[in-house]
């Protein structure tokens, strides 16, 4: 039984609006491909429906398709296309799969998951939501990893370890399998303290039988930040200023909690599992790295990049004499009744915000910070 699994973000997708709900379409071809057999193929259509504007603009991982085949054991050529039907947009992905074979007493990889329930017999369905980008966030999430074991005679225990990027040990335990059943399942849950950032190695079993897989321990599925002074250097703009400084301040030991109340005080919607305004705010980041590459550094460290990323994008944007020395860029916020000007000085490319745009510029985000 192989599960596949893809996660797409809201914003890799068209919306076209329908009715009261903004609704896009997108197709996954999967191919399975085995030397000298005939390869299994599949081609599904999917609908993806949210009901706010603001919802088609997400940028992490918000969408999850999953398919379950049969495969014999073997090694496959695999590849996945996306294509997007609202747009020419399409994606293709390749490369090497094997369904291994699962001798009487060993147990499957860890799967990692978001949900699992356990089977009873193998011919019960696989009930699984897959964690796609095998990724979890640092001191808010539960990493949760799913794992089988096969045809035990008799009482048995594996161990299980989790490494760090240095392979050391930070985590041990044992599943136990109580035997005599063709099928076992066991659920493993590492809670956010026992988690350190960066790519975490989970290996169940010793031996020839050992089987493993890697997960990454990250700020946001936004982007994957695992340096803590690199993350708390990207929140400059994100308006919690003593917030940052004391976890800058703080020992390594007390990081991770406070990390989970800055995450828990910041989060504008409680109810979702997610911290809308973070997102927010890291996508627009991605965004400034992509728009602003001609100042040569980060999009998001440019005069541009911040003003984008705390008032997001103008509602016009005039440039003057572009490529040229003196070069001007003003853009133009109308519900603020703002405008503020980038001005080339130097002539080497550097877009910075005038001195009397600065000033309007902090005015104006002071007033919209204390408004909310």
């Amino acid at each position: 039984v192989t599960v596949l699994g893809l996660s797409l973000e809201n914003r890799a997708l068209a919306f076209q609006r329908e009715g009261n709900l903004f609704v896009a379409r997108y197709r996954v071809s999967i191919s399975f491909q085995r030397e000298g057999t005939r390869a299994v193929e599949l081609t599904r259509d999917e609908i993806v429906r949210v009901r706010s504007f603001q919802e088609t603009l997400r940028a992490e991982e918000s969408v999850l398709f999953q398919q379950i085949l049969r495969l014999t054991p073997g090694p496959y050529d695999v590849s996945v296309t996306v294509r997007d039907a609202g747009s020419t947009a399409e994606s293709r992905a390749q490369g090497r799969f094997t369904a291994p074979s699962f001798q009487t007493g060993t147990t499957s990889a860890p799967v990692l998951a978001y949900q699992a329930t356990g089977r009873g017999s193998l011919t019960d369905p696989v009930s699984v939501v897959l964690n796609p980008r095998g990724a979890v966030g640092y001191g808010a999430d539960t990493l949760l990893a799913y794992v089988e074991g096969y045809g035990f005679q008799s009482p048995a225990t594996v161990p299980f370890e989790v490494l760090d990027e240095q392979q050391n040990v930070i985590y041990n335990d044992s599943l136990r399998f109580r035997g005599g059943r063709p099928v076992e399942s066991q659920v493993i849950r590492l809670a956010p303290d026992s988690i350190s950032l960066g790519e975490l190695k989970l290996v169940v079993g010793s031996g020839p039988a050992q089987r493993s897989v890697s997960a990454l321990v990250s700020f946001s599925q936004a982007w994957g930040i695992t340096n803590f002074e690199e993350m708390l250097d990207i929140l400059r703009y994100f308006g919690q200023d003593p917030k940052v400084s004391a976890m800058r301040k703080a020992p390594p030991s007390e990081r991770s909690r406070l990390w989970r109340e800055f995450y828990s005080e910041t989060d504008p919607n409680k109810v979702t599992p997610e911290n809308e305004a973070l997102n927010q705010y890291f996508g627009r980041i991605t965004a400034a790295n992509t728009r602003f590459t001609d100042e040569g550094v980060p999009g998001w460290r440019t005069d541009r990049g911040e003003v984008f990323i705390t008032l997001g994008a103008p509602d016009e944007s005039i440039e003057s004499t572009p490529g040229t020395a003196g070069r001007v860029v003003r853009w133009t916020y109308l519900n603020y009744r703002l405008s503020l000007f980038f001005q080339d000085e130097t002539g080497f490319g550097r877009l910075r915000l005038t001195p009397g745009s600065r000033a309007e510029f902090e005015r104006t985000l002071n007033r919209v910070r204390r408004q909310g």
